[in-house]
């Protein structure tokens, strides 16, 4: 077994954002695995940031994550109200620095106006129809969330559905959800 393969890893998460008529709305499973097995299912991988003004859901090791967000954090203090800004900086650290280039998480941040996709590769993506997924089973919520752009207008009610139809189709996703919402 190569030194990649002795822990079977964490796996399980399903990060969504839906932005729609002035509203976003991120969402989130609960469901984290080792290997085959579920080890918590009531996992929080969404939360506010910047004291409410903004919102972040995250997919991968979850000490990298929190790491991450800490950073985020600090670069909207340095950067009020300009995310964009705050996550470029991040993702320049991200990638440069010792410590955090070793980080192995990916990150959707969201405020009132603008979303982003941040990775460890340098990435801040902003999406182009309103629609951001992250995770194992981020593919099944991203176009379950396309399909019901047209259908519905409540974010929230995108989020929430597409989620529940990501947690029947991805074995590492769950419909225990965690959902924050601005607008």
């Amino acid at each position: 077994m190569s030194q990649t393969q002795t822990f079977p890893g964490w796996r399980g998460t399903t990060i969504l954002c839906v932005r729609k008529g002035g509203r976003v709305c991120i969402a989130g499973d609960g469901q984290v695995a080792i290997g085959n097995t579920v080890i918590k299912a009531r996992a929080r991988k969404v939360r506010p940031l910047a004291g409410g003004a903004g919102v972040a859901g995250f997919a991968g090791a979850t000490a990298d994550a929190f790491a991450l967000f800490e950073r985020l954090e600090a670069k909207l203090e340095q950067y009020p109200g300009q995310l964009a800004r705050a996550c470029v900086e991040l993702a320049k650290d991200w990638r440069t620095d010792r410590y955090l280039r070793r980080l192995e998480a990916m990150l959707i941040v969201a405020d009132a106006k603008e979303s982003f996709v941040l990775t460890g590769a340098g990435d801040v993506l902003e999406p182009e129809d309103g629609i951001a997924a992250i995770g194992s089973g981020g593919q099944f919520a991203l176009a379950a969330a396309r399909a019901l752009m047209d259908h519905m207008d409540d974010p929230e009610a995108i989020a929430r559905r597409a989620m529940e139809i990501a947690s029947e189709i991805c074995v590492f996703s769950n419909n225990n959800l965690t959902v924050e919402t601005l607008g």
